[in-house]
């Protein structure tokens, strides 16, 4: 299983750098970052931009691959965002995962003056956000009505000269999962409102029964699409202690995830933890991945 690692978007360009590569030079497989404008308690702290984060860590690795954990339609149209993916993606030498979600309650659903969606709306939004972006990454132009987004003649070349850049959908509910069952892939932070470890991991084994029947339904293959969790979301999140991500990696493994994604440990606060957890993850690598035998 690759394992790869967030880099919340809080520090100045010096220090990131120094962490994008480290990630690189001790051999995971990728990096990402949160793409919102504020987020939680660290609101008032410094938080920069997600395209321009990328773009940097781009020019400073050369095999890490790329992600965006995960982009938000909150604040975000389809049209401006391809066009930045594929840039980035340009910029990266095809290393960009483009991870899109729901978006949430948070300090971005209101930010540009709008009022907040409800959960269904949040879920109808992120299909036309889905579909019309992948159009977009997949064709020079592109017209398009929905309810919330339209385009006009959109242009993105060199879109489609190439294989698309691979596009996963978070999903952790039963109408997503299955949204996310017509992308690439799935990334998740798994079932809500489960504190007893047990009853988290049967219900994120649920939510894989429910991806997998999806994309059978939709022709596609289950087990040749990449499946990306958190293991930061679990009961136990694996940011405690090599054992807690040994355990969460094996389980994680054991349910068909291809991915396991984990955040670099903050000194406090929101997933604190002792960093040299990285290094000791890093010593059971082999091109990235991770498996219970090492």
């Amino acid at each position: 299983m690759r394992i790869g690692v967030v880099i919340l978007p809080q520090f100045r360009w010096p220090e990131a750098r120094a962490r994008w590569a480290s990630l690189e030079e001790r051999g995971f497989a990728h990096g990402w970052t949160y793409d919102h404008l504020a987020w939680r308690d660290l609101a008032d702290e410094p938080w920069f931009g997600t395209v321009p984060t990328l773009v940097a860590a781009a020019t400073a690795t050369s095999t890490l691959r790329l992600g965006t954990w995960v982009t938000s339609p909150n604040f975000r149209h389809p049209v401006t965002t391809a066009k930045d993916l594929m840039t980035l993606d340009d910029i990266a030498g095809g290393r960009l995962i483009a991870a899109v979600g729901a978006g949430g309650p948070g300090w971005d659903a209101q930010v540009l003056g709008q009022e907040p969606l409800r959960p269904r709306e949040l879920v109808d939004r992120l299909d036309e956000f889905v579909t019309l972006t992948d159009l977009l990454l997949r064709q020079a132009d592109t017209t398009w009505t929905g309810r919330y987004y339209r385009a006009r003649r959109a242009r993105m070349v060199p879109a489609g000269s190439r294989d698309r850049i691979t596009l996963v959908v978070a999903a952790a509910g039963r109408r997503t999962v299955r949204i996310a069952a017509r992308a690439d892939g799935w990334a998740t932070t798994g079932p809500r409102g489960h504190d007893d470890p047990d009853r988290w991991w049967s219900g994120l084994a649920e939510l894989v029964r429910e991806f997998e029947d999806a994309a059978v339904a939709n022709g596609r293959d289950p087990a040749t699409m990449p499946r990306m969790l958190s293991i930061d979301a679990t009961p136990v999140p694996a940011i405690t202690g090599f054992g807690a991500f040994t355990d969460a990696a094996g389980r994680a493994a054991e349910l068909g995830f291809t991915d396991a994604v984990l955040h670099w440990p903050r000194p406090s606060g929101v997933y604190a933890g002792d960093d040299t957890l990285l290094d000791a993850i890093a010593g059971t690598l082999v091109d990235g991945a991770w498996s219970e035998a090492r």
